[in-house]
């Protein structure tokens, strides 16, 4: 074997090893061939993968049920990641307020390509309400929170990253061209809030708004409050934007980011 394809075959290892890590965190276990048929990966080569990520301590193996799970080396390396801290430090608290105030889930979540990321949840606590985790990812297209995102780049590096993927229509409402999408942040922009009618879920209504720009921190981060279509007024959106601005001030100042301009100029 040449050493190129000595190093070809390693990328491809290290890729497999990161999508076999990469699918665990996103569902609760499972067996071998359930992995393989996942993924679509070759049993002679994905059986070796597993045993050097179980020994790494990457993944875990349940010995009875034989299924495979996230390994306390991915937690203790999740631990040290510091990109969004500062988000972290003030956030979870101010966000327990405004639940508090609203009784609806308020989501905190950074952009990832054309995703929105959870970072941070505050739970309703009514019993109907949105399921969400932190760590889930929703296309941005079709939430409040993802428009909001988007809005933090500047138009041609949405555009850009729109047309790079196939945009899917969750609901009748969903918006699928770039165009259409733009235009939709470009009204939000104006208006200092985004919307999600249901869009992404029917039944499921969302407000939210940019809290720091990537040019401020490093980071695009936003702020939502969503709720069951069934539990909003007849002022909705316009009954949550100024509570969930409120806090938006709030938690930019803790930030130590300009106050006078936070979040950037609103007009409605």
């Amino acid at each position: 074997m040449t050493e190129q394809e000595q190093v070809s075959g390693s990328v491809k290892s290290a890729g497999r090893a990161l999508e076999i890590i990469e699918h665990l965190a996103a569902v609760e276990g499972q067996t071998f061939p359930q992995l393989v048929a996942a993924l679509s990966l070759p049993r002679s080569s994905t059986h070796g993968l597993l045993k050097t990520l179980v020994a790494a301590g990457w993944v875990e193996i349940d010995v009875e049920t034989k299924r495979y799970s996230l390994g306390l080396k991915a937690w203790q390396i999740g631990q040290r990641y510091d990109g969004h801290r500062l988000l972290l430090e003030s956030g979870p608290s101010l966000m327990a307020e405004l639940t508090d105030e609203t009784g609806e889930t308020v989501q905190m979540a950074r952009l990832d390509g054309v995703e929105n990321v959870y970072i941070a949840i505050s739970p309703s606590p009514n019993p109907m309400r949105l399921a969400s985790n932190v760590g889930m990812r929703l296309h941005a297209h079709a939430t409040g929170i993802g428009k909001a995102l988007l809005s933090t780049l500047d138009d041609d590096d949405a555009r850009r990253r729109l047309h790079q993927v196939a945009i899917p229509r969750l609901t009748a409402r969903t918006l699928t061209d770039p165009d259409d999408i733009l235009a939709a942040i470009g009204r939000g922009r104006d208006l200092g809030f985004f919307v999600d009618d249901e869009e992404f879920i029917d039944g499921c209504r969302c407000v939210a708004m940019p809290l720091t720009w990537p040019d401020e921190t490093g980071v695009a981060a936003a702020l939502s409050i969503t709720m069951p279509t069934s539990r909003t007024d007849d002022r909705w959106p316009h009954s949550m934007v100024e509570p969930l601005r409120r806090t938006v001030t709030r938690l930019r100042a803790q930030m130590n980011l300009d106050g006078a301009t936070a979040p950037r100029p609103f007009v409605g």
